[in-house]
């Protein structure tokens, strides 16, 4: 059955539609405080039987509040709390632990956490924040908890990573994914390698696990107002550097039109339950489409998808399964 999805589609309607596909899965959603796409996301599939929605964050209360919400609209919703910052191994193998000790395989994992163009800093291992937050973390935590994944009784477990259009700003540096120690850090290329990080990942997951059942996809959500952008705080010359890059206009809030929560939760939600999807594993989505013209060449290159799942695996110090 082909649906029509587009940029209007707000989370409920792809919900509503995909209600037999969400129907009794268990769901594991990163980065789901309250006034974003994770939370958002949960709301939504919460209202469709599923079997069990976790909805992972770095704070206690931020979930706490994330479960209250979805339990006003939907007090019979089975849900789990799980603590995890991304930006600490030591955090992220603690959470992998009590994943791998739930009696529920996880059928469907939605890495959708992230930070965006924060002062440089680093995460507790050392790596530039953004790298480290945005596709260390979570390939981390992927890694470890992938037995569980494959474990899925669905047949057909998938990976969905949220990246962003934002992936335009800057391919994966090989030689400097560091930024020289903060000496070269530009915030806005960080975060368009982390996000070429995340549509790589996803490359690599749906070739390699292909015969095992595994369906992976990326996605831009859109251009949304949500605490992603909690970190931004521009002057006129830096907005001005962001729109441009070697002379091309790349990236601009205000030319873009805008989506709702909703609406940016929407291609999450399509990426993760679409059974037509399935032949397009390793894909790009945006407006709830998969789209492999639009993104950089680089982004979805075979090459650097395998070259960057090689270092990942030596920075995080653990190899996938």
């Amino acid at each position: 059955m082909a649906f029509d999805f587009g940029f209007e589609t707000t989370s409920d309607e792809a919900a509503t539609a995909l209600a037999d596909q969400i129907k009794g899965k268990t769901i594991l959603i990163t980065g789901a405080s309250l006034n974003g796409i994770g939370a958002e996301t949960a709301n939504a599939l919460a209202k469709h039987q599923p079997k069990l929605v976790i909805v992972a964050g770095r704070r206690q209360e931020a979930l706490d509040e994330t479960i209250q919400k979805i339990k006003q609209e939907t007090p019979d919703a089975n849900l789990r709390s799980l603590i995890v910052d991304l930006a600490s191994f030591e955090s992220v193998k603690a959470a992998a632990k009590q994943v791998n000790q739930y009696e529920e395989p996880i059928d469907i994992l939605i890495n959708n956490a992230a930070i965006m163009a924060p002062p440089y800093h680093t995460t507790q291992e050392g790596f530039e924040a953004q790298f480290g937050t945005n596709h260390l973390g979570p390939f981390l935590f992927t890694a470890l908890i992938f037995d569980r994944i494959l474990a899925s009784t669905s047949g057909e477990p998938r990976i969905i990573n949220v990246a962003s259009r934002g992936h335009i700003l800057c391919p994966i540096l090989f030689d400097d994914y560091g930024f020289s120690n903060g000496e070269k850090y530009d915030k806005w290329h960080a975060y368009g390698q982390s996000k070429t990080a995340n549509m790589l990942f996803s490359k690599e997951l749906a070739k390699r696990y292909e015969n095992k059942g595994l369906v992976s996809f990326s996605l831009h959500p859109g251009v949304i107002a949500t605490n992603l952008s909690r970190d931004v705080h521009e002057s006129q010359e830096e907005k001005l550097q962001r729109k441009t890059y070697d002379g091309i206009l790349y990236y601009s809030v205000n030319s873009t039109k805008q989506k709702t929560i909703s609406q940016g939760a929407s291609t999450t939600i399509v990426a993760a339950f679409d059974p037509s999807l399935k032949p397009y594993s390793g894909s790009y989505l945006q407006d709830c489409r998969v789209d492999n013209e639009s993104p950089r060449e680089y982004a979805l290159d075979d090459a650097n998808a395998e070259r960057l799942w090689a270092l990942s695996e030596k920075l995080v110090g653990k190899d996938f399964p």
